[in-house]
């Protein structure tokens, strides 16, 4: 459970992390040693940030104005942080993304143009990307 609320360092560094990190270098590993990585997007996110402040319980509390994702295989550029947050990691210090950008950059990283548009039974446009998505500058 990533909800830590308390607690946040000791549950991150001796639980979490150390799961995440094995299995996401063994997952990378495996993409590599089979061929697959270039043809295989990743990506690690959560619906929210954690607020930039400790709270009384030595935890972290759910937070909206920026967050951290990583994303790797699949045509994304790797080795590269994209963006970054004022100096009180509150908010985006650069250029702000939001979801609508995300999927915009996934799909187009998986050979689907992000202006994709299906059509209800009546005729009715349903983009697959919602909103003015546009590709995050320097994953592709």
């Amino acid at each position: 459970n990533w909800d830590t609320h308390f607690n946040n360092f000791h549950v991150l560094k001796n639980d979490l992390l150390p799961h995440l990190d094995t299995g996401m270098s063994t997952l990378f590993r495996d993409l590599h040693d089979r061929g697959m990585l270039e043809t295989t997007l990743v990506l690690v996110t959560g619906e929210f940030g954690r607020t930039p402040r400790i709270n009384k319980d030595a935890g972290r509390d759910h937070w909206g104005p920026s967050t951290a994702i990583a994303v790797g295989g699949g045509g994304i550029r790797g080795g590269v942080v994209v963006g970054a947050s004022n100096e009180r990691a509150e908010k985006p210090a650069t250029t702000p993304y939001g979801p609508e950008d995300l999927a915009a950059t996934l799909y187009h990283c998986l050979g689907i143009d992000p202006k994709t548009e299906f059509h209800t039974p009546e005729g009715r446009p349903i983009p697959i990307v919602p909103g003015s998505g546009r590709l995050i500058e320097g994953l592709t």
